[in-house]
């Protein structure tokens, strides 16, 4: 009896259909759109998952997830692809992210570099400059 009504709730709602899925189900692929205002990273890529790194926590994206619009915050944006084992890595500095009824989510964010493209010696002294220029700022002064 309990079996005919779940069943019947599940058949009648897909919003519920998608709740009760088991990973099984969500192994398909997944349209991804990820663009920078400047360049285009992916326009209708097939992909298995992204990883996003949201204002209110990291959460996955898979092939028929409900629809949800989220900030991003500052953070490393995974993509997985079918086959691969490791994810490709970005650092993004924010922006959103859009997942669509139809297994296509949009990714927007002003900037985004591939981690591996990160040169970290670069960083540390960019880093030590800006400690070093702040450090030495007056009070209430303004640069120059």
């Amino acid at each position: 009896m309990m079996q005919r009504a779940l069943r019947r709730a599940t058949t009648a709602n897909p919003i519920v259909r998608r709740a009760m899925s088991t990973a099984e189900e969500a192994t398909g692929s997944m349209t991804l759109n990820f663009n920078l205002p400047h360049e285009t990273i992916y326009s209708g890529a097939s992909v298995s998952q992204v990883i996003v790194p949201g204002a209110a926590g990291e959460y996955g994206v898979t092939a028929d997830h409900v629809p949800l619009v989220a900030q991003m915050k500052p953070g490393v944006l995974q993509i997985l692809h079918q086959g691969v084992s490791e994810p490709e890595k970005y650092f993004v500095a924010g922006g959103f992210s859009i997942t669509h009824p139809n297994s296509i989510t949009d990714i927007s964010c002003p900037e985004a570099v591939k981690v591996d493209d990160i040169d970290s010696a670069a960083a540390t002294a960019a880093f030590e400059a800006a400690k070093a220029a702040f450090a030495s700022a007056e009070a209430g002064g303004r640069q120059p």
